[in-house]
C-alpha cells in the first residue's frame, strides 16, 4: 500500500458538495480515506475570478501507481463535471480540481506527472489543509 496527499477544490456550483463528492469518489476508486482536512475558503490563486474555492486534503491509502492514480484522479474530475485542465499557468473556475501532492516518498518528474506537486509550498490554501493531516 501506497500513502498519497491529496488536494481538493471547488469554486463553481455547490462547492460542499462537489468536496463530499470528490472525496466519496476518491474512497470508491482509489482507496481508504484515512485522514480529512476542513473546508477551508481561499481567494483564487493564479488568476482573477469572482468565485472564492472550498478547498481540503485527504490521505489516502492505495494500491495504485503514481501514473494510475493520476489518471483515477482525472476522471473523477471528468465524471463530476470538469470540462477542461489549467494549461501553461492558465487558470480557470471549476467544478472539483484534485491535485496529487505526495506519494509515499517518490519524487517524479515526467511531461505527465510531477511529485511532490511543484507548486504546493507557494500556496497555502494547499498548505493549510495538507498540516492538518500530516503524519
Amino acid at each position: 500500500m501506497h500513502t498519497v496527499y491529496l488536494s481538493l477544490g471547488s469554486n463553481l456550483g455547490d462547492k460542499e458538495q462537489n468536496l463530499a463528492s470528490a472525496v466519496s469518489e476518491i474512497a470508491r476508486r482509489i482507496g481508504d480515506i484515512t485522514a480529512q482536512s476542513a473546508f477551508i475558503e481561499t481567494e483564487p490563486w493564479g488568476y482573477d475570478s469572482k468565485n472564492t474555492f472550498l478547498n481540503a486534503a485527504v490521505r489516502v491509502e492505495t494500491e495504485l501507481s503514481p501514473i494510475d492514480l493520476l489518471h483515477a484522479t482525472q476522471q473523477i474530475e471528468r465524471d463530476l463535471g470538469r470540462t477542461h485542465k489549467s494549461r501553461h499557468g492558465q487558470y480557470h473556475d471549476r467544478i472539483i480540481d484534485i491535485d496529487i501532492l505526495l506519494y509515499d516518498d517518490l519524487h517524479i518528474q515526467t511531461p505527465e506527472l510531477t511529485i511532490p506537486h511543484p507548486l504546493m509550498q507557494q500556496r497555502n490554501f494547499v498548505l493549510i489543509p495538507l498540516k492538518e493531516i500530516m503524519k
